[in-house]
């Protein structure tokens, strides 16, 4: 017979396990921490300004973190789009001005350049590889409280957040640490000291609901706008809205999705007018991709399609119709 004694588990004293959480947390922000920088946006536009006295502006402040040796720094499109001036506060105290490189408000992301140079800089990680229950660290300047480091776990992994441009944003991180106004822009650090997203969103009213940009969509719009200054997009000139279709209508037709995106309207002269679509039309497809939603349509119309004929599948008056229709290059 097994002693009672036998059967308890290994007794390991709340000190290590706290040690070894602390050491994480830690060795992280040391490495990261030096990379992060406050912004200050100065003239940023006021949407519906003031009546006859001229635009309305205001400053606001955020996060932002060096991502290259060379002083490129990562924030979010909402803390510095349209501002004048914005100006870094480096983790020494130093403040200079960083020069807008590019900003893309689909994704919530902007790229601005330091002529001073990174003091250090944070790699940006592979957000694939992150897990559901996976420490992370928020590192960021919240309520003008500098270089404050919160942690937590992955909330979930997945989610989609509206951009305030309207757009989807997919795969977006929830994290459950702490995030305030100010944090927004700062880098979501692992426990490797790896950049896995950029801190942008908190439910309001809620406790412990934030979001992060993965670093992977990061790295693909900051390699853009450094290249362009801006991510490139296709276009097709239609305006539409989500419906649902019926099963009998997604069964006929073989649709792997119960949905399209109805035509409301059609740009004049534009590349979706010029192929014949209409309005009452359905697409369900475009370049052999499912279209189960505007925001379906919205997310297939990339980079890659500008210039291209591809085949666009939309449902007329109950029957399937191909239509070749070459997008166009959104400005």
């Amino acid at each position: 017979m097994i002693a009672a004694a036998e059967l308890e588990p290994l007794a390991v004293p709340d000190g290590e396990a706290l040690d070894a959480y602390s050491r994480a947390v830690v060795a992280a922000v040391e490495r990261v921490g030096p990379a992060v920088v406050h912004l200050e946006a100065h003239g940023v536009p006021v949407p519906g300004g003031r009546r006859g006295r001229g635009p309305a502006e205001t400053s606001g402040t955020g996060s932002g973190f060096f991502f290259t040796p060379d002083g490129f720094l990562l924030t979010n499109s909402h803390v510095v789009h349209g501002a004048k001036e914005v100006r870094a506060t480096l983790a020494d105290g130093g403040t200079y001005v960083a020069y807008p490189v590019g900003d893309d408000p689909e994704t919530d992301l902007a790229v601005l350049k330091v002529d001073h140079g990174a003091p250090s800089f944070a790699a940006l990680g592979d957000s694939t590889r992150i897990r559901q229950g996976q420490l992370v660290i928020a590192i960021g300047n919240p309520l003008g409280f500098q270089a404050t480091v919160t942690a937590g776990v992955v909330s979930a992994l997945g989610r989609t957040m509206r951009s305030q441009s309207g757009r989807l944003i997919d795969g977006v991180i929830q994290t459950d640490a702490a995030l305030n106004p100010g944090n927004s822009g700062g880098p979501l650090v692992n426990s490797k000291a790896e950049v896995t997203g950029v801190n942008t969103a908190i439910i309001a009213g809620a406790q412990g609901i934030c979001f992060a940009i993965p670093a992977n969509t990061a790295q693909f719009v900051a390699s853009r706008l450094i290249r362009d200054g801006r991510v490139r997009r296709s276009y097709i000139g239609v305006v539409g809205q989500s419906i649902e279709l019926t099963r009998r209508h997604a069964q006929r037709f073989h649709l792997a999705v119960q949905g399209g995106a109805l035509v409301t309207g059609v740009t004049p002269d534009g590349p979706a007018a010029r192929a014949d679509v209409r309005p009452r039309d359905i697409i369900i497809g475009i370049a052999g991709g499912a279209v189960g939603s505007v925001d379906d349509l919205q997310r297939q119309l990339t980079e890659e399609l500008i210039g291209r004929d591809v085949e666009l599948s939309v449902l007329r008056s109950g029957t399937l119709h191909t239509i070749r229709v070459r997008p166009a290059e959104s400005l």
